[in-house]
């Protein structure tokens, strides 16, 4: 009942707490016992449940009130980033605003996308008409083409997903999405010449890493020997070799599953993913009880795009997709992408404990 009167959801509290729990303790394996980065993380996923803790207070309203207004601010960051942005190992993807501590405006759209495109349909008929998902698709190709251009792969893909989510939950037509897929298999062989050397790298690896197994290959081979190598028990806490010997490359960011594979076993692995799909499913459920079509469109398209956060990670270190550099979230190293992930689950929470107006 306390929780309830400060707006937030037991369950899905009570799960993250034990993700982010499961998270610190295996980072603080993955990175040698540094008691620096742990204390690091700490500080950061803190930050992450006092965003959880305001963004709850919000009642829907004021979100659907200010989706617009995010949604440009956002785009007007991201274009700023392409023109005056910091560069960081050959990617230009942060703002240095004097008085305000280096930030990915790319991180704020994870949210704003969904947002805007729930604002869009909330007083529009659904399923929604053609020329509606017409300008729902540019509103969710602009901020997404910005950040491909930085370029971040990754966090395009998230981007695109999350507003796509609210297209799919807005009632789509299935026929709709077949001839999206076919016109997108289609339109590959002209979209391969449209990527980086690198892109196209990582998707040559992903069919045969071998090729180069001490390049581009390096990542995918070490990463699946570390979760092939710990078994079912694994080989206990500390005591992997991969990523403690150095074999295993980010080991405390986007490849820290790997990490749980070898340490925890294939049973580490598994109660990790049972955590995730119980808050996914306490996710999808709210959103199945929201009061609004915007507050459904809204917290359906966060959980979805937690979804998808999980499983692009789990699949690209498993070698079934191309490494795109999405961290597994919650768990892995990092501080932009934790804050708004929690943030996006103070706005599902604050669509379950609010009374819609």
């Amino acid at each position: 009942a306390t929780l309830r009167r400060v707006h937030l959801d037991p369950l899905c509290l009570c799960l993250l707490i034990a993700i982010i729990s499961y998270g610190l303790v295996v980072l603080y394996s993955a990175v040698n016992r540094d008691v620096d980065v742990f204390s690091n993380q700490l500080i950061r996923m803190s930050l992450g449940f006092v965003a959880l803790f305001v963004a709850a207070q919000l009642q829907p309203s004021f979100y659907l009130r200010w989706a617009p207004f995010v949604y440009v601010g956002g785009v007007v960051l991201l274009i700023l980033v392409l023109l005056v942005g910091v560069k960081v190992k050959g990617s230009q993807r942060w703002l240095d605003i004097p008085g305000l501590p280096r930030f990915q405006p790319s991180e704020l759209m994870k949210i704003a996308v969904p947002m805007m495109v729930a604002w869009y349909f909330h007083d529009r008929p659904l399923p929604p008409r053609f020329k509606d998902v017409c300008a729902v698709l540019l509103i969710i190709a602009i901020p997404a083409a910005c950040i491909m251009r930085q370029p971040d792969l990754g966090t395009g893909i998230l981007v695109a997903g999350a507003g796509i989510a609210v297209l799919v939950l807005a009632g789509l037509y299935w026929r709709w999405v077949f001839y999206a897929a076919l016109g997108l298999a289609m339109a590959a062989p002209g979209l391969w010449y449209v990527l980086q050397d690198y892109q196209r790298q990582r998707i040559l690896t992903l069919f045969d890493p071998q090729s180069d197994p001490l390049g581009a290959g390096w990542n995918i081979i070490q990463s699946t020997t570390a979760i092939g190598s710990g078994g079912v028990w694994g080989k206990g806490l500390f005591q992997g070799t991969q990523s403690h010997l150095e074999f295993l490359p980010e080991s405390q960011t986007d490849f820290i599953i790997a990490v749980v594979g070898e340490e925890l076993g294939l049973l580490g692995i598994l109660g990790l993913l049972v955590l995730y799909v119980f808050l996914i499913a306490r996710g999808l459920v709210i959103a199945a009880q929201a009061q609004s079509s915007f507050g459904r469109l809204l917290a359906g398209a966060l959980t979805l795009t937690f979804f998808v956060y999980v499983f692009v990670n789990i699949g690209m270190v498993s070698g079934l997709l191309p490494v795109v550099g999405v961290p597994l979230p919650l768990v892995s190293y990092g501080g932009t992408s934790a804050i708004t992930l929690m943030a996006g689950f103070g706005i599902i929470m604050s669509v379950r404990t609010h009374r819609s107006r």
